[in-house]
């Protein structure tokens, strides 16, 4: 095996790696709105333990990134590559962080309040989960195009989260003493719009990889 093919099978491997990170952060999130609905306690409290395993793929995935630097000497572009790696791997564990911060709100709630959420958060939850998908997607099949589309579903994302805003102010104007639930509600939605805004960073540096620019700024 060639230099070059061993080289071009190890960023393969980088990609399998992230889109399994990906999915399993997707998963995450799936898991902790599952357990919401359901005022499932014990699974809430497992996915808040198990943080630890999305910190264990970011570390490896970054330990492959400098080995790739530090034994292959890439050329430029695929040091793109490999750059674009570090960043998005990165987003991703924020990304873990985020659905864990959302199982540690669901545990000071219950039942009653799951059924409230039900009302107005399953559709910004779905185009979350959509969004993260498609983004590993595009980053490993270095699709610009689809890149770019997410800037749509991202307006989608903000504009529910608006939504979700408008229902908490009417909530907190009908029943005040519900205030604390209420605000935990509404920070469910903001790490929502988080996620969904380190989806959009897995874009940009897609789009890094074919011009080098990040926010019209050139990086590499």
């Amino acid at each position: 095996m060639t230099l070059r093919i061993s080289f071009e099978q190890e960023l393969e491997n980088l990609n399998d790696a992230l889109t399994d990170m990906g999915t399993k952060v997707e998963r995450v999130i799936e898991r902790t709105f599952e357990a919401f609905r359901n005022n499932d306690r014990e699974a809430l409290q497992k996915i808040i333990r198990g943080d630890g395993e999305v910190d264990r793929m970011e570390k490896e995935i970054e330990s492959q990134c400098l080995s790739l630097m530090l034994r292959q000497q890439p050329v430029a572009r695929d040091l793109r590559h490999i750059s674009m790696a570090l960043k998005v791997v990165t987003d991703l564990e924020r990304i873990g962080d985020h659905a864990v911060d959302i199982a540690e709100l669901a545990l000071r709630l219950d039942q009653k309040d799951a059924e409230a959420m039900v009302g107005y958060l399953p559709e910004m939850v779905e185009n979350v989960k959509t969004m993260l998908r498609e983004s590993i997607d595009a980053f490993v099949k270095k699709d610009v195009e689809l890149a770019h589309s997410m800037e749509s579903r991202d307006d989608i994302i903000d504009g529910l989260f608006n939504r979700v805003k408008q229902e908490v102010a009417r909530m907190l104007k009908e029943d005040a003493t519900e205030s604390d639930k209420v605000v935990d509600l509404l920070m469910i939605a903001k790490y929502l719009e988080r996620i969904g805004d380190h989806a959009v960073n897995v874009c940009e540096w897609t789009e890094f990889f074919d011009t080098g620019l990040v926010k019209n700024v050139r990086i590499l």
